[in-house]
């Protein structure tokens, strides 16, 4: 895996790195552009398979998903959050993120993707540009990942990446009013695999 590095900034002495995008094999995160609303809303937001284990409800209108890409943009100029680009045609496919939740902790903060994109190792990708940004950038030891207790695919995804279980936590869906368990997944990482 590369990830392009942009050097921005001069903070006393020496230039802060930021990363504007990661690639991976296949895929490109980077901030999204709000020519990518028919993509997304195509591929991710009116698709009830994408929203079954998110918090938020689908999109259902071009209108709608005009104004949805525009508070995207925005949300991800000051997070670090990315729309996720399918290298093969430049097509926006879903989006993902990370945020530091601690002083060495960094935790995913939601990743989706359409659901003709799921099963293709994907996921693995973006998990591993994920850690790897948070350990590189921030110096992040820890990564926190979490998932709906019937999201099976979510599980085998943190399993097969080395996360433990590190707790149980019952949850209300404020969408349906429903209950739901969310599984908290923790792994310490190791040696950072950017090359500086």
């Amino acid at each position: 895996m590369t990830v392009l590095y942009n050097l921005v900034g001069n903070t006393g002495d020496r230039m802060e790195k930021t990363s504007e995008s990661m690639e991976t094999n296949d895929l490109i995160l980077k901030k999204g552009e709000l020519s990518d609303w028919r993509d997304m809303y195509e591929r991710v937001w009116s698709r009830p398979e994408c929203a079954r284990y998110m918090s938020w409800s689908l999109t259902t209108s071009e209108e709608d998903a005009r104004e949805r890409m525009k508070r995207t943009v925005a949300f991800q100029s000051c997070h670090h959050t990315f729309t996720v680009y399918e290298k093969a045609g430049g097509r926006a496919i879903g989006y993902a993120g990370a945020e530091m939740t601690g002083p060495d902790t960094a935790e995913e903060c939601g990743i989706c993707l359409g659901p003709e994109y799921m099963r293709k190792g994907y996921g693995r990708q973006i998990m591993n540009a994920l850690m790897d940004r948070m350990q590189s950038r921030f110096g992040a030891k820890e990564f926190v990942y979490c998932s709906h207790e019937e999201n099976t695919a979510s599980i085998a995804l943190a399993r097969s990446l080395g996360f433990r279980e590190s707790a149980r936590e019952e949850r209300i869906d404020e969408r349906t009013g429903g209950r739901y368990i969310m599984i908290r997944f923790c792994k310490e990482l190791g040696p950072s695999r950017i090359m500086e």
